[in-house]
């Protein structure tokens, strides 16, 4: 069959297994340019490592650490001459890949929020890997089930205390328009911060400590989000923020949980970039079209694999603010870049969407995360599924 993208609101719901492929075999070239890190990790847990931050995560691992790595994901395979997840083609040819470069790459696919997925991960660390140096959590997901209780909890993406009005980009035709969105209830921001939360990664890493898979010195980070004033009221200050608060809260308790093998927790609060997640947010893909124009009019753009690539290189030892959290988004919210975001968003209308954005850049951004628009792939080709 001939995989064509079809769009439906904020996700794509086809995938392109070779430009999947192209995509992941980019990030790759991109990280051994970069050179290999010294005295790195070598045996690595990604939790969420199928796309974005997550499949950025472990590439940077395999290929500038040279580390043996783990991946746990919830993707879809194909299914009845379907195209599976942008997700699973992606993990597929990362294990290609690592698997050419004589790397250790195991991948496992089901909920990580169960039980069961976190024991069979130990299994595995503990017949390949033996122990884990560094663990990764970056898992994004709409609902989770409690593995004690059976019950779902679903996240939504509301403000806190009052309705929040703002414009937004129909990225189905272009259109801006204004959005209003009420405020969630108690209820719901307790259900969004059990999704999002810590409580989950707190999960992780007491099983992990418990099983004795944790190395001494094992590291474990998880991804945040704060951004700019122009979204605070939806991000910051809306559900996702109380579950973020709670994300930093937990990275707290972990360290020291970890105090007994010399490790340590954090959070590193990453710049906006266009992931699957982040395109479901409203406000957040204009936000990003302005983004993207400004940072890159000023050298600054940086993408999921750039952004990790910084990260790991530094190996975690970033800028931290207050509260101890790792500032990744500082080129993002530097006052310059701002400002010239600030001046232009009250000007954005449909008529001038393109001229004063970069909103085809967000748009072919946002295809590739589904393997479309890439450099040498033929989407004119049949493509054999099964």
């Amino acid at each position: 069959m001939i995989i064509k993208p079809k769009i439906r609101g904020f996700i794509c719901i086809t995938a392109h297994p070779d430009g999947c492929r192209q995509n992941v075999a980019e990030q790759i070239a991109y990280v051994q340019q970069q050179g290999v890190v010294a005295g790195a990790p070598k045996r690595v847990l990604v939790i969420g490592a199928s796309t974005g931050y997550g499949l950025a995560s472990r590439i940077v691992a395999a290929f500038g650490y040279q580390a043996d790595t783990i991946g746990v994901y919830f993707e879809r395979p194909e299914i009845d001459g379907k195209p599976a997840s942008a997700g699973f083609y992606n993990a597929c040819a990362f294990d290609e890949f690592a698997h050419q470069a004589g790397r250790i790459s195991e991948s496992i696919n089901g909920d990580a929020f169960s039980d069961t997925i976190k024991q069979e991960t130990i299994q595995r660390i503990q017949q390949k890997l033996g122990q884990v140096d560094l663990v990764i959590y970056s898992l994004a997901s709409p609902r989770r089930t409690n593995p004690e209780t059976g019950e779902v909890y679903k996240s939504v993406l509301k403000p806190v205390g009052e309705e929040f009005r703002s414009k937004t980009v129909n990225t189905d035709t272009g259109e801006v328009h204004e959005i209003v969105l009420p405020p969630a209830n108690n209820e719901e921001i307790a259900a969004t911060c059990k999704v999002m939360g810590g409580e989950d990664w707190e999960r992780w890493i007491d099983q992990l400590l418990a099983a004795g898979v944790l190395a001494k010195g094992a590291q474990t980070y998880a991804y945040s989000y704060l951004g700019p004033k122009v979204t605070w009221p939806i991000y910051a200050q809306g559900t996702i923020g109380k579950a973020k608060e709670d994300l930093t809260r937990t990275a707290g308790v972990l360290n020291k949980k970890l105090e007994a093998i010399g490790g340590c927790a954090a959070i590193s609060v990453n710049k906006a970039v266009v992931t699957q997640a982040s395109s479901a947010i409203p406000v957040v893909p204009l936000y990003l079209s302005v983004l993207f124009k400004v940072m890159k009019q000023k050298n600054l753009h940086e993408g999921c694999i750039e952004q990790m690539y910084r990260l790991f290189a530094s190996q975690f030892q970033q800028q931290r603010d207050e509260l101890g959290r790792i500032r990744m988004d500082d080129r993002e919210l530097q006052p310059d870049v701002q400002a010239e975001v600030e001046a232009i968003w009250p000007k954005i209308t449909t008529e001038n969407l393109k001229e004063l954005t970069n909103y085809e850049d967000y748009t072919k951004e946002f295809l590739r995360l589904f393997g479309f628009g890439l450099d040498g792939v033929d989407y004119e080709q049949e493509v054999t599924l099964g």
